[in-house]
């Protein structure tokens, strides 16, 4: 039955991604170019598009709390505890720039989805492989350097509950490397709208609290080596339970 109930949503998706045919050429045509900024400006656009059509359907409210800590461009590194698929949605929908994002390899196996998550400039890491995960870290690190924005999940994989796990400091060693800008965020009830019941549900409100940018590009090697407890007090701290 649940999966019965969730039939219209994913159908929806599907629907609206593969509606994207023109967005897909274009940005497709501008990274073969060469055209960096024209192709993150392309980025930016098909996400503000297909996420408003999404969080409409799902009649999804987004409180973005400390909205004047978003930077207006990048590159900067954005961090984050995951609580659901969603949270995927909430950052498309509320960061204004081109962002891409570290996923778990096994998202390669949605169709359509994984394109798309490839095209927007994101990067597929694999667990437990210590040689893939350095690879991807210093892809990364020069893809900050490129100019582009990616969102990192330090948990490893979403929670599924208001708990945070502990994160997996060694995935923040791409944004030190690069010595890029990290914004903390905080996310909060995304599980209720999937994973608290297997069964989406619409109408739902979640928080995104975005927190005080910290720039790596000054610091001494302490500073970089308390950074990742750093972050994740903030991130944790921005959670009511």
């Amino acid at each position: 039955m649940k999966l019965i109930g969730n039939i219209g949503t994913f159908t929806y998706l599907a629907c609206t991604i593969a509606a994207l045919g023109s967005y897909k050429r274009k940005i497709e045509k501008l990274k073969a170019q060469g055209k960096k900024e024209e192709e993150r400006e392309a980025i930016a656009q098909v996400c503000r598009y297909w996420s408003d059509k999404v969080v409409r359907h799902l009649d999804l409210t987004i409180n973005v709390n400390n909205p004047e800590n978003l930077p207006q461009k990048g590159p900067v590194v954005y961090v984050s505890n995951h609580q659901s698929y969603v949270d995927i949605l909430m950052f498309v929908n509320v960061v204004k720039h081109q962002i891409g994002f570290i996923a778990k390899e096994e998202l390669m196996k949605i169709p359509m989805f994984a394109g798309w998550i490839l095209r927007i400039e994101s990067l597929f890491i694999k667990r437990g492989d210590a040689r893939a995960s350095l690879s991807t870290i210093n892809e990364g690190a020069q893809m900050l350097k490129d100019g582009y924005s990616l969102v990192i999940f330090p948990e490893g994989t979403r929670s599924r509950c208001d708990k945070m796990a502990p994160f997996k400091h060694g995935s923040l060693k791409l944004a030190t490397k690069a010595r890029a800008t990290i914004v903390p965020v905080t996310i909060q009830n995304s599980y209720k709208v999937y994973e608290e019941t297997g069964r989406i549900k619409k109408g739902m409100t979640v928080d995104f609290t975005v927190h005080q940018p910290i720039d790596t590009a000054g610091m001494d090697r302490k500073e970089l080596n308390d950074l990742p407890d750093r972050i994740e007090d903030i991130i944790r701290g921005g959670l009511d339970c």
